[in-house]
């Protein structure tokens, strides 16, 4: 990090402005996938918090309403807490504000979320919001009842309308519930359109059983969120870590010919001598290669393993051309 580069906050529960973020502007929302619909409510924020020459973040809750409301965890998760930070701290925010939403924060009316979470615990100068924000008790809170919040409390309000299009084409087959059944055929193409971006996951890396040591290919393993329900299979993928991009094969499942345990990432990285233990890594989704399978042999895999590392390659030289 350069010395005049501002450090991006992430911050939970604050009871007063979060220092650094102070009367920033946020917008508003649960932003799951950050997705290609997501970002007009992020830029216009940028754009007036550059106006109003004031810190820009993302004011978030955690965990998905959906789930708290349902009392279990429903919500493909497409950008966990981890995965949301990266991507907000990459687009140029200064930071992110999560909640904890639990039924006391349901509960809440819409007149305290506006007075006592934005204007005081936040400290907020300013709101951006799509037009189809809700919040409070009962979902009281509107785009309206915001707007004269705003008056009242003394924070400027900006409301996005139903942006139709962007650089890309169209939106209107836009929405996280399209990117997670995507993701759940295993459409990781499709995924990409949606999103704008690659479908990317973050974790920390940690020690398997090492049999692809042992069968010469060595793997960088990771547990993905609890709620992940990208369809089991292998890819070819990326794999970001100590500030480089890697090529690679990865095989999300359960490993069916050996123990049907539970789900994990297992990434065999191109060209790459080390290990990772215990670092905190960025897989990226480029091409669905297969689905996951039983193989009647150890023989029989090590070739399928084969193949597959060699699709991958095809499909990365496609993508990245210096990348083998």
């Amino acid at each position: 990090m350069s010395p005049l580069a501002k450090p991006f906050i992430d911050c939970r529960d604050p009871l007063a402005p979060p220092p650094g973020l102070e009367g920033a502007v946020v917008a508003l929302g649960n932003f799951d996938g950050l997705h290609r619909g997501h970002l007009g409510v992020i830029e216009r924020a940028k754009t007036l918090a550059a106006q109003l020459r004031r810190p820009c973040a993302v004011l978030t809750f955690e965990p998905h309403p959906a789930d708290v409301f349902a009392g279990r965890s429903v919500i493909f998760r497409l950008t966990p807490p981890l995965a949301k930070a990266a991507l907000l701290k990459r687009l140029g925010l200064d930071g992110i504000i999560t909640l904890t939403f639990d039924a006391g924060f349901a509960a809440l009316p819409a007149e305290a979320f506006t007075s006592d979470v934005l204007s005081r615990r936040a400290g907020v100068s300013a709101v951006v919001a799509g037009y189809d924000f809700r919040f409070g008790k009962g979902r009281r809170g509107d785009a309206e009842f915001l707007k004269s919040e705003g008056q009242r409390l003394g924070f400027r309000v900006e409301i996005v309308e139903r942006i139709a299009r962007d650089e890309a084409g169209s939106l209107d087959a836009v929405s996280s519930t399209a990117t997670r059944e995507a993701l759940e055929r295993g459409d990781v193409r499709l995924a990409r359109q949606l999103l704008g971006r690659p479908y990317f996951v973050e974790g920390e890396v940690v020690k398997g059983a090492q049999r692809g040591r042992t069968l010469g290919f060595p793997t960088a393993n990771i547990a993905l969120d609890p709620s992940n329900r990208l369809r089991y299979g292998v890819y070819a993928v990326t794999l970001e870590a100590r500030g480089k991009r890697h090529g690679g094969v990865a095989s999300f499942g359960k490993r069916p010919t050996f123990d049907d345990g539970p789900p994990l990432l297992e990434v065999f990285v191109f060209e790459f001598d080390g290990d990772l233990y215990g670092e905190t890594v960025e897989v990226a989704f480029y091409e669905f290669l297969r689905g996951e399978a039983k193989f009647a042999s150890i023989d029989a895999l090590v070739a399928q393993m084969h193949a597959d590392t060699e699709a991958a390659r095809v499909t990365l030289r496609r993508e990245f051309p210096p990348l083998n």
